[in-house]
This record gives structure tokens, sequence and C-alpha cells, in this order.
């Protein structure tokens, strides 16, 4: 039986959710330090998106976890800094950091906004 005020167990989906957007963010951190070792003024249109993505998916992962009402919200958002992030990684397509990270970003996206049409 629950007591009053505890929550349910996470289901899968949001699970692999939440898993995707902290891994997402992890990537988007390296990234950003091997785009500093390139430096480069084209690099900051890059660094925005990376940064933008790092913060949005570590918030959404947080706030599915503590089962927040906004969550639903924060992931339609997340979906679509994961977007902006891939497209401005794929800018760059010799670059193996940055096709990981554009994979990260998709995969994390479709993930978020899975759940964004989920009721938590």
């Amino acid at each position: 039986m629950t007591q009053p005020g505890t929550m349910t167990a996470m289901s899968k989906e949001m699970q692999d959710c939440v898993e995707a957007c902290m891994s997402c963010h992890s990537v988007c951190e390296e990234t950003m330090s091997s785009c500093m070792q390139l430096g480069g003024q084209a690099q900051m249109q890059i660094m925005r998106a990376l940064m933008d993505c790092s913060e949005t998916t570590r918030m959404c992962a947080d706030m599915m976890m503590r089962r927040s009402p906004m969550a639903t919200e924060m992931c339609a958002m997340c979906a679509k800094a994961c977007d902006m992030c891939a497209e401005a990684c794929m800018s760059m397509p010799d670059d193996p950091q940055m096709m990981r990270c554009a994979e990260a970003c998709r995969r994390c996206a479709d993930m978020c906004r899975t759940m964004a049409g989920a009721t938590m």
C-alpha cells in the first residue's frame, strides 16, 4: 500500500527519457569543451546551442524525476532545444564529436517529444 504523499514508480518510458536527457547533457558538455579547443567565431552559434541543450536536458531530467507538474511542458521545450543543437552540430559533419552530439540530441528530442504527449 502506498502512503499519502509518496510517489509511484517512474514508468519505463520516463526512466528511458531521463537517461537520454542525462546522456545528452553529458555529451553536450564534452562537445562544449571540444569546441572551446577549436576556437573561432563560427563556433559561437554552436556553443550557444550546446549550452541551451545542456541546461535544458539537465533541468528536464530533474523535473521528471521529481514529478513536476510542469514536466510535460519542459519535455516539449527540451525536444526543441535538442533539435536546434543537433542541427548546429550537423554544420560540422567531419567532426566525430559533433556527430556523436547530434545523435544524442536527436535521441533525446524523440524521447522528450513522446513524453510531452504523455500524462506524467
